[in-house]
């Protein structure tokens, strides 16, 4: 029996067409405790990838399980936003030289960006979304976000960019399941979802592949694949199109060596490797920049912490150290970090993001690698 409340809190749920925001969607319309309603965002419709765009598929989805369920449903296009502020972001990172990761925007600025303003205009109170992640709110104090029960799936690394006008908003109602039993709700639910796999590939064009979207934004150019000590080893077709710590697809000649890219230069368009995976491609240390704090207080003072420089990276022990320099136009200081691991860190990736953590599970915020 589903209890009754009073003056329920009305909250809209993004509706991927998957079954973890399906079950979200699910579990906040059966608590009783919420007036629920469910939407999808149309970001990209691009004619020239059809073939591996789902939104259509996932639309119809995600409008099924908001019929299954009895709640409205809305559609929202948001592809000329996505685009200017995710697509173009990630092409001009690669093109200078670093690797971006789109997810951090998409998030900021669609999902809890313009996403979170269009359902308070439309006099919704919070938003909610299907991702693994853990949130506390105390009356009168700030948000504060931690890693979900399942520590496969958690997706805090994501929402490192988040602030707290948009956490107070928000909700994340799967966060203390693990995926087995999210699967086993949207069976128990019977949503047409239940048993649709998850999605892969590029955020918002599907499964396809990133070189083949990026060669079609950036025009390919022959370079040379030299090691550290400047043996010619072979050629590729854009320095821009590698990252660090990238083995595939470098086409060098040298046999059964296995290389790795450990550096490149853009403006030369030299692709640096070393041969096997050697002490070129571990460092110790990286400065982060544009940091987020979650609690909107940075740090006064060097800090002890956890953190990760990519997704599902196992968690790793580092000193924290403020690096402040001032501004020359503006006076105004700016504040870097310095992180200094106990242990070396392979492939540390300018453009890709540092994310901090405490033991206790709490995720402080992050910043992008220098």
């Amino acid at each position: 029996m589903i209890k009754k409340y009073k003056n329920k809190k009305r909250v809209l749920v993004a509706m991927s067409g998957g079954v973890d925001s399906s079950v979200a969607a699910a579990l906040l319309t059966k608590s009783g405790k919420y007036e629920a309603a469910g939407a999808y965002m149309k970001n990209w419709s691009d004619e020239d990838f059809l073939d591996f765009c789902t939104s259509e598929k996932d639309q119809f989805d995600a409008r099924c399980v908001a019929a299954k369920l009895g709640i409205p449903f809305y559609t929202f296009n948001f592809e000329k936003e996505y685009y200017d502020t995710v697509v173009k972001y990630m092409i001009e990172e690669y093109r200078a030289g670093r690797t971006p990761n789109p997810d951090m925007l998409c998030n900021r600025e669609i999902k809890f960006g313009i996403f979170l303003k269009k359902a308070l205009l439309l006099g919704f109170d919070y938003v909610a979304t299907g991702h693994y992640v853990k949130i506390s709110k105390i009356k009168n104090q700030k948000s504060k976000l931690f890693e979900a029960k399942d520590k496969n799936k958690d997706q805090s690394y994501f929402l490192s960019q988040l602030a707290q006008d948009q956490l107070k908003y928000s909700l994340f109602p799967i966060g203390d399941f693990v995926k087995p039993e999210v699967r086993k709700l949207a069976k128990k639910f019977n949503l047409p979802t239940a048993d649709k796999k998850d999605s892969q590939g590029i955020c918002f064009i599907g499964p396809m592949r990133l070189l083949e979207f990026l060669k079609t934004k950036i025009k390919s150019k022959k370079g040379l694949v030299k090691t550290l000590q400047g043996k010619l080893v072979g050629q590729h077709e854009g320095a821009e199109f590698f990252t660090i710590g990238q083995r595939k697809g470098i086409g060098s000649s040298g046999g059964g060596t296995p290389y790795f890219v450990v550096a490149k230069d853009t403006k030369k368009n030299i692709l640096y490797v070393s041969e096997g995976d050697q002490e070129d491609l571990y460092k110790k240390e990286l400065v982060a920049e544009n940091v987020n704090w979650i609690s909107s207080s940075p740090p006064k003072k060097s800090f002890n912490a956890l953190a990760r420089i990519r997704y599902r990276q196992s968690l790793q022990k580092c000193e924290v150290i403020k690096m402040a320099r001032k501004n020359l136009w503006t006076r105004s200081e700016l504040a870097e970090w310095k992180v200094v691991f106990d242990e070396s860190q392979r492939a540390v990736t300018s453009g890709q993001f540092i994310v901090f953590y405490l033991k206790s599970g709490e995720m402080l915020g992050g910043g992008a690698i220098k």
